[in-house]
């Protein structure tokens, strides 16, 4: 496996991260507290081409593979301390984007996919609800075919985008006795008659990030815009949440990294007892561990990338990934803020944002529990 970058990746790369630092970062630490969304970021990340990257061109894509995809997004993450703009374009690339690539008719391509690239349109999931989480193919809301469109009729709980969103792929059940086999997905855009966007809910961390309930009462959806196949949404959700934990996690990597570097530039910089804190044993080691993680996490997210291109089945090793970057990426925060002691502790210093940011990773696209679950069922244990 060759994870070395052509000239041409690193250039992107680079460019990324120049990109990220002078227009992302500004007003933070303020944004934040408000739990406000950066629209205009939104809209210059999509002009870079960021939201693009795995779309091929002919949508208005950059068309790039996945082991590339991965590598900006890792550099997006580097450069960009707003972790919650991240996550955002993140669950619109693989739980919108991917599904829409994978499953959609040629005119639905053609429809949605030109607008999301461009920022115009923001996209987002829609599966959870209050009675299901982990248990995701339980869920309750219904879509009763009649004539040409569906009539759906339930409710959306933790819907990344849901506040925001233009276009939501929407999980419900044309037929209860089917089970997880009546499940289908649906294209449903802001406007249909009778969807509604609830409150919006207030996080401990992605704040950034807009997170609402959704509630359908007799929402009309054309029979144009059910995605894939009557029945198919199992599948479909299969499909789109190995998309996700392979990659979603990437732009957190890049968060490792710097947590990495402003932790070793402050151990250099911090005096206690004389000498720079850097010269404590159990400082070095808890940098040495976060170095560590930082390599684990990154070989684990290009090898599953080069394994997708080169189309692989990876549902082991999605999870596997998804599980080893949201463990390493918490410990990482958790060890720079303990190397940064009080200061830390301090909004103004940005670490305890990081380590809030860093523990939703341990619950959404399937908890660690789930991915430890996956993981043995998978090895026949």
């Amino acid at each position: 496996m060759d994870f070395s970058w052509s000239e041409e990746q690193a250039q992107l790369r680079q460019a990324a991260i120049d990109f990220s630092r002078k227009e992302l970062n500004e007003g933070l630490l303020e944004r934040d507290r408000r739990g406000e969304f950066n629209r205009p970021a939104w809209k210059k990340c999509a002009e870079f081409g960021i939201q693009g990257l795995p779309v091929p061109k002919e949508y208005g894509g950059m068309g790039a593979d996945p082991l590339t995809t991965v590598g900006v997004l890792e550099a997006l993450g580097y450069g960009c301390k707003d972790n919650g703009l991240v996550f955002s374009i993140n669950a619109q690339m693989w739980t919108a984007q991917a599904p829409l690539l994978a499953f959609g008719t040629e005119e639905q391509k053609r429809r949605y996919l030109p607008g999301l690239c461009a920022g115009e349109l923001i996209g987002g999931n829609a599966m959870s609800e209050p009675g299901s989480g982990s248990d995701a193919f339980s869920l309750r809301t219904t879509a009763e075919r009649r004539g040409d469109r569906y009539v759906m009729n339930g409710s959306k709980v933790f819907v990344t985008n849901g506040a925001v969103g233009d276009l939501i792929v929407v999980f419900a059940t044309v037929d209860r006795a089917r089970g997880p086999h009546g499940i289908s997905a649906f294209l449903v855009e802001k406007g249909f008659p009778g969807y509604r966007t609830g409150r919006t809910l207030e996080k401990m961390g992605l704040r950034t990030s807009p997170m609402a309930e959704l509630f359908f009462e007799d929402c009309e959806v054309p029979e144009e815009n059910r995605l894939g196949k009557e029945g198919s949404g199992q599948s479909l959700f299969t499909h789109s949440m190995t998309w996700e934990r392979s990659c979603i996690l990437a732009s957190a990597v890049g968060a490792m990294e710097r947590l990495l570097e402003t932790s070793l530039r402050y151990s250099r910089d911090r005096k206690q007892f004389g000498e720079p804190i850097r010269k404590f044993q159990l400082v070095a080691t808890k940098i040495v561990d976060m170095k560590m993680r930082l390599e684990e996490a990154r070989a684990a997210l290009y090898r599953t990338a080069w394994l997708h291109a080169r189309g692989k089945r990876i549902v082991l090793e999605a999870a596997l990934t998804k599980l080893v970057i949201s463990e390493n990426w918490v410990k990482c925060a958790e060890d720079a803020l303990q190397i940064h002691g009080g200061y830390g502790y301090m909004s103004e210093y940005e670490i305890e944002r990081e380590l809030r940011d860093a523990l939703g990773s341990k619950l959404y696209s399937g908890t660690s529990e789930i991915q430890r679950i996956l993981v043995a069922s998978l090895l026949g244990l």
